[in-house]
Parts: structure tokens; C-alpha cells; sequence
């Protein structure tokens, strides 16, 4: 191992480790969160190290983690730590957390991206993008948000060495599903007629892709755990300065 991994991953271990109070709260229990996913739905979550706080930072975003959900309580990230790898929904626990999903996929699409991520496992983690990321922490530059985007664009770009969202973008990529493309108009002027445009979508360069952008793209619903299963209302709800709520001690869940 080269002493520049060396530091590196020494380097990851520190920036990576969880603070308290870093986060707001889980918005849905686990067990709703678990009933709620799908496969092939991308996990966006708000970290709490440091690490998380640079990114957080870049892209004016919650999110500074994504993950891709394979069914049967399994997700598929890229951990600074251990690269490439698969965890249990358990991994996420106690942290906030919102669910992307892709519209219009069919089995066999979801599939070929499963793939894509399950046959990264074992890459590591681009140790370049740790000492890029750890500039931020040092001292945060007033840059103007149109450079934050190319400020993101981190890492050495090896082949065998990752990073969540661009991994992602990567996976979606490849069965050409959009995230969020550039997009170029072109219009011609039609006598007596509106000027028509029509949308000509380019695929932005997977080094430029975050894990707010699963959030903002136009192509992911959000799913809200608590809305998903049957029976919400309102009404019944207690809250907390009501006469029962303060009788019994019952504290709402989060």
C-alpha cells in the first residue's frame, strides 16, 4: 500500500466516524421505511460525520449518502471505508433518510442496475475524493453555488475505486435511465403558430452527479413511508399538548 493510501484511508476512518446531533431525526419508523422500499428504489441519506458535512456543504443539499435498495432488506452503497459493499436496512438506523424511486422501470431494467452495483462489490472507495473533500473542512471557500456543482466533480476517476452517487449515476446510466440530464431546447418558428420546442436530453457526466440530484430529478417520485400504508388520518393523531398525551406521558414517535 502506498503511503498516500496510507493517509488516506487513516485520513477516512477520522472524517467517517458518526457524530451526535448532527441530523435532524428520523421522519418514519424502520419497519415503515422497510415496508415502503422497493427494489431499485435509491435511499438518500443525511450522514452525521464530518465527511457528510463537506458534502453536505458542496451541494446546498440534506443528503450526503445514496444507496440502491435490492429487495429483502438489502441495500447496495459505496462506504469510505469499505468501498463497494452490502448492508442491511439496519445499517441506516436512527438517521434521517428519503426514498427516490425511478417511474416506468420494468423488472428486467431494475434487474440490470442491481447488477451494475452488486458487480462493483468489492471496489474501493476513491481515496482521492477523502483528501479533496477534506479541503472543505479545513477552511469552506466562498464560491458561488454555479461552481459547487464542478467543486463535486472529486476523485481520481480509476475504474476500480467509487463513489456513492457517481456509482449510482453510473448504474442508472447504463440502461439510459435520466436522472437529471442537461437539457437543450430547440425550437423552430411555425407560421401562425406558438413557437414548438422539443427537449433534446443529454446525459450529464457521471463525476458531476450527487445524491441531492435523486432528490430534484423529475424522473424520481418521492415516497413518504408513513403515506404508503393504509389507514393515515389525520385526526387521529395525538399530540403532544393534548390532556391525554400529558396524562399518560405518551411522547409521539418519530
Amino acid at each position: 500500500m502506498s503511503l498516500m493510501r496510507a493517509i488516506g484511508r487513516r485520513l477516512a476512518r477520522f472524517l467517517s466516524k458518526p457524530r451526535e446531533q448532527q441530523t435532524h431525526p428520523p421522519t418514519s419508523p424502520r419497519g415503515q421505511v422497510a415496508d415502503a422500499l422497493c427494489r431499485g428504489d435509491v435511499l438518500l441519506v443525511e450522514g452525521t460525520s464530518r465527511f457528510s458535512s463537506a458534502i453536505k456543504f458542496l451541494t446546498q443539499s440534506t443528503w450526503s449518502h445514496a444507496a440502491l435498495y435490492l429487495g429483502e432488506g438489502s441495500l447496495c452503497d459505496v462506504d469510505v471505508n469499505d468501498g463497494v459493499r452490502v448492508v442491511p436496512l439496519s445499517e441506516f438506523d436512527g438517521v434521517h433518510t428519503r426514498i427516490c424511486r425511478p417511474v416506468g422501470l420494468q423488472p428486467a431494467d431494475i434487474d440490470a442496475v442491481c447488477e451494475y452495483m452488486t458487480s462493483r462489490v468489492g471496489y474501493s472507495y476513491d481515496v482521492k475524493n477523502v483528501f479533496d473533500l477534506a479541503r472543505y473542512l479545513v477552511r469552506t471557500p466562498p464560491v458561488p453555488d454555479r461552481m459547487k456543482r464542478r467543486m463535486i466533480a472529486l476523485g481520481s476517476g480509476a475504474p476500480t475505486r467509487a463513489i456513492c452517487s457517481t456509482l449510482l449515476a453510473q448504474a442508472f446510466g447504463s440502461i439510459r435511465y435520466p436522472i437529471l440530464p442537461e437539457v437543450e431546447l430547440h425550437g423552430d418558428e411555425l407560421p401562425g403558430a406558438r413557437q414548438a420546442r422539443a427537449e433534446i436530453l443529454h446525459i450529464r457526466h457521471y463525476s458531476l452527479y450527487t445524491p441531492r440530484d435523486f432528490d430534484t430529478s423529475p424522473f424520481f417520485r418521492i415516497v413518504k413511508p408513513r403515506l404508503e400504508g393504509a389507514g393515515f388520518d389525520f385526526r387521529r393523531l395525538v399530540w403532544g399538548d393534548t390532556d391525554d398525551a400529558l396524562a399518560s406521558g405518551w411522547i409521539p414517535e418519530a
